[in-house]
This record gives C-alpha cells, sequence and structure tokens, in this order.
C-alpha cells in the first residue's frame, strides 16, 4: 500500500527534449505539457524574457534587445546555460509546487549523439532540479511509446521524424540491433520552402509562415486534390510587402532533396539489418513517429521506395515523451523485482 502511494505522489518525470517542441510526461498523469522548445532572453543581460508558446511567438518579431532562440540544435544542447533553465521552467510548470520531492527524470536523446553531448543533457536537467537522471535513446522511447514489442525477439522498425533529426532503429530484445541518426528532419523543410521562395520569387519568408506552408499545404506525394495557398513575404529586390500564390506540386519539389536524405538513411539502415530480422520485417514494416510523419504522403512515398509496410504511429507527436514514461515503470519493477537485470533495460 505504501508503494502505490508513494508511487501516486511521485514527481517522476519523463522528457522528450525536442529541437522544435518539448513534451513533458508525468507518472500517473500522462502527457501534462507540450510547449515549443524556444526561449526569448535579452541581449546583454541574457535574463529570460519568455518561454516556451509566449516565446515562440516572438520568433522573427524581437527588437534588437531581445533574442528569441530555439536553445536546441540537431537534438543536442547548443546553448547549456539557456537549456537549463528551459528545463527548470518546465520542471517548475509541470509541478506547481506541487511536490516536495525533487524528480527522477528519463530524457528521450538521438541515438548517435557524443558521450559529452549526452552528458551535457545529463548535467542540464540535474542542474535544473532532477534526483536522478536517466538517458534513453530516442528511437527506443518512440518504440516503446509506439507500442511495439521491443522486448520480443523479432524486428521492430521504428522512424522518428522530429524537428532537428530523423532517427531510424531496427530494435529486437530490447536493443537497438541497427541505428542511425541524420540531421535532417522538420526543420530542414522548413529551410526548403524559405530557399523556394527566394529562388523562384525573390522573396523572403519567416520561418512561422514556412512551417504554416508545410503545414497546409506540404506534401511528398501526389494529392487527390492538390491544394494552393496565398504567402506573404518581402520582396528582395524591393524591401516591400508581396503575396505570391503557391501550389502543393512546386513545395513538393522543393522538399524532394531533404525527403531523399531521409528515404536514404532508411534504406541504410535496412542494408545493415540482419537477414533474420529482415525477413521479420518484410510483413512487419515499420512505423513512423514524430511531427514529421504527419507530412501528407510521407508513408506512401516509403512504401513505394521500399516495398515494405509503413504504419503511422497512431500519436505520433507523442511517441517519445510516453516511451520515457513507460521506461521509468519499468525501472521500478526491475527495481523491485530484478536488481540484477537493471543493465537489460532499454537505454540503460
Amino acid at each position: 500500500m505504501f508503494d502505490s502511494l508513494f508511487s501516486f505522489f511521485s514527481s517522476d518525470i519523463g522528457i522528450d527534449l525536442g529541437t522544435a517542441n518539448t513534451l513533458v510526461y508525468v507518472k500517473n498523469h500522462g502527457i501534462v505539457l507540450r510547449e515549443p522548445s524556444v526561449v526569448a532572453i535579452d541581449r546583454q543581460t541574457r535574463e529570460v524574457i519568455a518561454l516556451g508558446a509566449e516565446a515562440k511567438r516572438m520568433l522573427g518579431r524581437t527588437p534588437d534587445s531581445i533574442l528569441a532562440i530555439r536553445p536546441l540544435k540537431n537534438g543536442v544542447i547548443a546553448d547549456f546555460d539557456v537549456t537549463q533553465r528551459m528545463i527548470k521552467y518546465f520542471i517548475q510548470k509541470v509541478h506547481n509546487r506541487r511536490s516536495w520531492l525533487n524528480p527522477r527524470i528519463v530524457i528521450g536523446i538521438p541515438s548517435t549523439i557524443t558521450e559529452v553531448e549526452r552528458r551535457a543533457v545529463q548535467e542540464s536537467a540535474e542542474i535544473a532540479g532532477a534526483r536522478e537522471v536517466y538517458l534513453i535513446d530516442e528511437p527506443m522511447a518512440a518504440g516503446i511509446g509506439a507500442d511495439l514489442p521491443v522486448m520480443e525477439p523479432q524486428a521492430n522498425m521504428i522512424v522518428d521524424i522530429g524537428g532537428g533529426t530523423t532517427d531510424t532503429a531496427v530494435i529486437s530484445l530490447g536493443g537497438l540491433v541497427v541505428s542511425k541518426s541524420i540531421h535532417i528532419a522538420g526543420d530542414e523543410l522548413d529551410d526548403a520552402i524559405q530557399q523556394h521562395f527566394r529562388r523562384k520569387y525573390n522573396m523572403s519568408i519567416g520561418y512561422t509562415m514556412s512551417e504554416d506552408v508545410k503545414i497546409q499545404i506540404g506534401s511528398v506525394f501526389p494529392m487527390p486534390e492538390e491544394k494552393t495557398m496565398e504567402v506573404k513575404g518581402r520582396d528582395q529586390a524591393t524591401g516591400l510587402p508581396k503575396t505570391v500564390l503557391v501550389t502543393s506540386e512546386e513545395i513538393r519539389q522543393a522538399f524532394m532533396e531533404p525527403v531523399g536524405a531521409i528515404v536514404e538513411v532508411i534504406k541504410n539502415t535496412l542494408e545493415e539489418t540482419p537477414a533474420e530480422l529482415a525477413a521479420d520485417l518484410v510483413d512487419r514494416g515499420m512505423v513512423l513517429a514524430g511531427g514529421g510523419s504527419l507530412l501528407r504522403g510521407i508513408p506512401d512515398l516509403i512504401r513505394q521506395e521500399t516495398e515494405l509496410p509503413v504504419h503511422r504511429a497512431a500519436d505520433p507527436l507523442s511517441c517519445v515523451a510516453i516511451g520515457t514514461g513507460r521506461y521509468l515503470d519499468d525501472l521500478d519493477r526491475m527495481r523491485r523485482h530484478h536488481p540484477n537485470r537493471l543493465s537489460m533495460l532499454p537505454g540503460s
């Protein structure tokens, strides 16, 4: 009974610390926070002015005295001090001073980052107030969160297309058999849209507008009914505001290079998969997670290029965060029943 009461009041949390968005999972409560990974700071004093959604609204709209930044780049910490303050803010916002215990924290990280980068993530969480910090590879967390039987002796392939990285992995018996990561994902799709407007229309558009274009008319596979959209920006020749009408077909062409790189890393992962596990994938296929998996037509394109079944996770945006929370549950079970088997947990 005491264990169950302690579990209910537990302050333990799982964090999907993403380049674009941060999700926080609180034990026994599920995902309680989804905020952009953006911080607005004073350029001179480095004082934090805004975080999360409020800071994202400032991107591209700040005076010279204020800098709105995303402190993570390609899934790793680019600004240690700002990231630490962002993590601390999210922890405090989640607990709202209800807990007297510093939390245990599980954080999802790209599978191929260096030991130095891993330590930076861990130290950042510790400084922010974590009692204990555990790191789990994002593909493993995504696989757990997508309800894949990752502990079984069979191939489970996950493709996590996030904001800064695309992580691919084949998982079996609780381990990453093959894993690859590239710094091409949602951000590069936004960049491709901005480059398209500069080249074709001699026009500059901001981050928010390029993201809107991607969401509203972006696709990587022909659609039954193609879409159009009015896009507003600044004429690079005159400096004046400008509006153009664009089609989903031309945006699809703009995506060819970054999407081609994502497909290539998936193929490379399949090529390195052992034969027995590759045979499993013929029937099981792969599961897509992350915000990039919501891009229109991407399951169809990958299916065409790999000739394998392709499924999108039921809640692709939440897979990593849910996986970190379930990892905490597994950690508790292992400690209670199999203390000598902790090393078998994913990411241990």
